[in-house]
Order: C-alpha cells, then sequence, then structure tokens
C-alpha cells in the first residue's frame, strides 16, 4: 500500500511539473489577467487551473498521429447537451444528428487547426438558435460593450454565419493553413464564396441535392446529373470521376474541382469532395480532405475523458463558455506533451542535423559504400587478386533483381 501511494505520489508531482512548464511556456497566467480572470479572495486562479488539469491528465489519451502535415483549418460542430436543466441560459432545442433526436443544449461550433499529426482547438461558439420557438431560455440582460453581449448575439446566429465569424478572426491571428475542411452541412455556394473570399481554399463534402447546381459545360447541373453524364473510372481506383466545375453566386464565379469517391459504407453509392484548388490532383484532394476525421476524434475526447458539460452544472452562459475554454485547454496540453515526447522533430537543431546528414548519403550510394567496405576488409584481411574479388561482386550482383541491378549499375 505504501508502494502505491508513493508511486502515486511520484507521478503526481511529474503531472503538476508537466502543467506547470505548460503554463509558464505559453503565458497561460497573462491569458487569464488579459480576460480578467482575477480571483475575489484565497486561491488564485492560475493555481485552480492547475488543479483541474491534475485531475484530468492522468488519463491515457490515444494520440493523435500522421503521415500528413498539410496545415488545414477544420470546423463542424457536436451536441453540448444539457437535458436535466431547463433554466439554463439560451438553452434551446437541438437536433443531435448522431442519435436522431431533439434533445435540451447546444452546438458547440468549433474551429481546430492541424497540420495532420496535432489537432489544436482555436475558438468555439455555444449555438443556440435563431428560431425563438426553439428557445427554452433567453439570454441575460448584460452590458453591450461586453464580449460577454456579443458571444450571446452570436449564439443567436446561424452556424455559417458564425463560421464565417471564426474563420476571419482566424485569419486576423495569422494562424498558418491554407484550407478549410468542412462537412456537406457548410458546404453551400454561398458559403464557398464567402470562404474564398477570406482568403482560404476549400475542400469539403458536398450534399447530392437537386437543389443546388453547379455549371458543367455551359450548364448549370446537379451533381447527380454531371455523374450520370460521364463515363466512371474502373478497377480499384480511390475515386470514380472528376471533374471541373465553377461555382456561381450572385453573378461571381469560383473555379472548383470535384471528386467522386466511392462511399465505404454503401458500395453502391458516392460521395462527393469539392475543392477550390483546382491545382491538387484528386488523391492529394482526398488525402486532405481525410483529415477532418481529426475533430471528431476531438470531440470524442474531449466528451469522454475531459468531462465536456459534465463538470459544470451553472446554467450561465458565460460559465458554460469558461467551461468548454477550460476543457479546450486541457486537450491543447495533452495535444503539445504528445507531440514533443513521440514526435522526433521536438529534437529541434539536433535534429535537422542528423536529417540533413543522411540526406547527403542516397540508398545506392551507401550500398555502394558497404560494398567498398566489403573489398576492404577482403583485399586487407584475405589474400584475394583483383579479378577475383571482381568476380565475386559480378556473382553478388547477378543474383540481384533486375530493377535493382539496373539501378545500381546506372549509378
Amino acid at each position: 500500500m505504501n508502494k502505491s501511494i508513493t508511486q502515486d505520489t511520484q507521478n503526481d508531482n511529474q503531472i503538476s511539473k508537466t502543467i506547470r512548464r505548460f503554463f509558464t511556456r505559453f503565458h497561460v497566467s497573462s491569458a487569464l489577467k488579459a480576460v480578467n480572470a482575477y480571483k475575489k479572495k484565497g486561491i488564485p486562479v492560475v493555481e485552480i487551473f492547475q488543479y483541474l488539469f491534475l485531475r484530468i491528465i492522468k488519463k491515457a489519451i490515444v494520440p493523435l498521429d500522421s503521415q500528413d502535415h498539410a496545415n488545414v483549418l477544420i470546423i463542424d460542430d457536436s451536441l453540448f447537451e444539457r437535458n436535466r436543466s431547463k433554466k439554463v441560459e439560451l438553452l434551446a432545442k437541438v437536433y443531435d444528428h448522431a442519435k436522431h433526436a431533439y434533445k435540451f443544449g447546444f452546438r458547440m461550433l468549433t474551429l481546430g487547426w492541424s497540420d495532420g499529426s496535432t489537432f489544436l482547438p482555436i475558438n468555439s461558439v455555444l449555438l443556440s438558435t435563431d428560431n425563438k420557438k426553439n428557445r427554452i431560455n433567453e439570454d441575460t440582460v448584460v452590458d453591450k460593450r461586453t464580449v460577454g453581449y456579443k458571444r450571446r448575439q452570436l449564439s443567436m446566429q446561424k452556424g455559417t454565419s458564425v463560421m464565417l465569424e471564426l474563420l476571419k478572426e482566424a485569419k486576423k491571428a495569422n494562424i498558418p493553413a491554407k484550407y478549410v475542411l468542412f462537412d456537406s452541412w457548410f458546404s453551400s455556394p454561398s458559403s464557398i464564396h464567402a470562404v474564398k473570399g477570406i482568403g482560404y481554399d476549400i475542400i469539403g463534402m458536398v450534399k447530392k441535392t437537386p437543389k443546388m447546381f453547379f455549371r458543367y459545360n455551359g450548364e448549370d447541373l446537379s451533381l447527380m446529373s454531371i455523374y450520370n453524364k460521364n463515363k466512371k473510372r474502373r478497377g480499384r481506383s480511390r475515386y470514380l470521376l472528376s471533374v471541373m466545375v465553377d461555382v456561381i453566386k450572385d453573378g461571381n464565379i469560383v473555379p472548383a474541382k470535384v471528386v467522386y469517391v466511392r462511399n465505404r459504407n454503401k458500395r453502391k453509392e458516392y460521395l462527393c469532395i469539392i475543392s477550390t484548388d483546382t491545382e491538387l490532383d484528386e488523391n492529394e484532394i482526398i488525402r486532405i480532405y481525410g483529415k477532418r476525421w481529426d475533430i471528431e476524434v476531438f470531440f470524442k475526447v474531449c466528451k469522454s475523458y475531459l468531462h465536456l458539460s459534465k463538470e459544470c452544472r451553472s446554467i450561465s452562459y458565460d460559465a458554460m463558455t469558461a467551461h468548454t475554454a477550460v476543457v479546450f485547454t486541457r486537450y491543447m496540453m495533452l495535444s503539445t506533451e504528445n507531440r514533443e515526447s513521440r514526435d522526433k522533430r521536438s529534437l529541434g537543431e539536433l535534429f535537422l542535423y542528423f536529417s540533413d546528414e543522411m540526406s547527403d548519403i542516397t540508398w545506392i550510394q551507401a550500398f555502394q559504400l558497404l560494398l567498398q567496405m566489403f573489398r576492404t576488409l577482403l583485399t586487407d584481411d584475405l589474400d584475394i587478386a583483383e579479378d577475383a574479388f571482381d568476380a565475386l561482386v559480378d556473382a553478388f550482383m547477378d543474383t540481384l533483381p533486375a530493377l535493382l541491378k539496373s539501378k545500381l549499375q546506372a549509378s
């Protein structure tokens, strides 16, 4: 028992050091002061934050890792459930697409950043609804000059409008990203034009609906009609069809490429992915869009491990927004620690030094050096004539595959 307690204490101390290092490195204390997060009396706010981190960080979180490092912004929403309280500020009836039922709560619209290996949440808004009939409670009267008032007004706007506000804030903050990834709920022509106007290219899923048209070969057609007009690729190709279209809104045109992809869940159906970067090839479009899964993993981790919407029972909209920020900060710390502990590039200049050394020698050159070393060892230790050694090397080369042999001889 004593040994177990000692081990737990050591683990807690190590975790506490990790948290303090994170807070110091990223100036969390300064950020809290900047938003007027002061203590009235008693324990400092920073220590309270550290305590919250200490409760959660012990849990094992499956790391996010990938070979793809394209910098992207990802936007999606998830249910922030508050079913057990009917007095929550701005509480609304929200449709849960996962369970296909209405529940009480909010749509947590989240903007995140990913380089393919690490996902970091950037901003979010707890969306109520713009339909007063579905709002259970109205907002509290606050000073119109405050951030709280602006957040409340934003929560009652449509999700597509809020998405644009979040992207504008990200652009203003100079967050490095070229593409915005989203699913079919945000992929209307008006949204594509608006996001493109902010300065981002879009890679998103598009609904197959007869009510949405794209200009193809001079005609305004639905994606289904375009698909039926073209011959599909045969074999095991990752996609069935790729076409160039124009996305038209109010007379303005945005060129785009639409890639029709097999639906793995329903082999007889297909999915449509649109990209406003027409220079990307089809496989790259599919690969980059696959990074949108990072935000789904993020939602799962926040709900299952970091107690999103469960540990905060306040009815205040400000308190729920603050709670969301705390959960996101926990995830950022876990994601950062995971990246730096597992990614060898975190070694900095030392990694770059070894990378440069390795890049100076190709595989063929390395193989030739190995042969030369073999030659030296044999001629130094054994009395083998030069002709006999050449015959030995020729015999070895003859056993190699033709392709590899031709590469070696060409070099």
